[in-house]
């Protein structure tokens, strides 16, 4: 091996990520709750964006029973509202730069800038964050808030990612684990802490393959001429994309996987207040 072939480069011609300030291709932004319209293209995109769909499986049974106040902390447009019964006081809350970090801006949310929410003291009953804490610098300390805004014995209900691509960039920082998860919790002043996979393996194999044909199919960046080509290349694909979408909702009915694509957790606020 001569000096100029030790010396090369390993990483030339790869970008340096650090410097990236958004995203190739972002899919469309999640919609308020709505009209009879608005609930079927809701439920369409569901199918098809199985990490949404597979987040609504699972809070369905648990936000359909619940009472008294909850905060949805980063609550975007508020997707998962609609399964919330009429004895619930909703209250939805996000950071104040989140229209410009993430394109959301909905009547009737509390923003806030800082660490600390718009809530009082013991203020809920429940706390909802669904995709949030990946977004959030200090994990520790949102949990912390968490825990002083429920009353003792309240429900902490929160969803992450798992398999799921690099998103609003650059504003997305964790990936987290069962393990991770449950230390957070813990250390923070939850009690009884339960993490759940959704989805398995195949679930993950068919929403990527999926992911390919519709990056294709829906191109966001390049020239005129590029989006076309993309277009056509993609539309073969499109039996796999309901082929895949069929499957990856059917494996959802299984107990879940190491990989999966993402978890749902749970957790009750202890009686210490910290």
């Amino acid at each position: 091996m001569d000096k100029t072939t030790r010396s090369r480069d390993p990483f030339a011609g790869r970008e340096n990520l650090v410097d990236r300030t958004d995203e190739t291709w972002r899919p469309p932004l999640h919609a308020p709750p709505g009209g009879k319209l608005e609930r079927i293209a809701s439920a369409t995109r569901r199918f098809f964006d199985v990490q949404a769909g597979s987040i609504w499986r699972d809070l369905a049974p648990e936000l359909r029973q619940l009472r008294g106040t909850l905060v949805d902390v980063g609550c975007g447009a508020q997707p998962y509202r609609p399964l919330l019964g009429p004895d619930v006081e909703y209250i939805g809350i996000d950071i104040a730069e989140v229209e410009e970090r993430f394109g959301y801006a909905i009547p009737g949310t509390r923003y806030f800038s800082g660490e600390t929410w718009p809530v009082a003291d013991a203020g809920a009953d429940t706390v909802l964050a669904t995709e949030t804490l990946e977004h959030v610098v200090d994990p520790s300390r949102f949990m912390r808030e968490a825990h002083r805004c429920l009353r003792p014995g309240g429900k902490l209900i929160l969803t992450v990612p798992f398999s799921a691509r690099w998103h609003f960039v650059p504003h997305d920082y964790w990936r987290f684990t069962p393990s991770s998860l449950a230390l957070l919790l813990v250390e923070n002043g939850f009690a009884k802490p339960r993490v759940y996979a959704r989805g398995n393996a195949l679930t993950v194999a068919a929403y990527k393959t999926m992911a390919l044909v519709l990056t294709r199919l829906f191109p966001q960046n390049g020239t005129r001429a590029k989006r076309i080509t993309s277009v056509a290349v993609g539309i073969p694909g499109v039996p796999f994309v309901v082929l895949g979408a069929a499957i990856a909702n059917l494996s959802l009915r299984s107990a879940g996987g190491d990989d999966c694509l993402g978890y749902t957790v749970v957790a009750e606020s202890s009686l210490e207040r910290r």
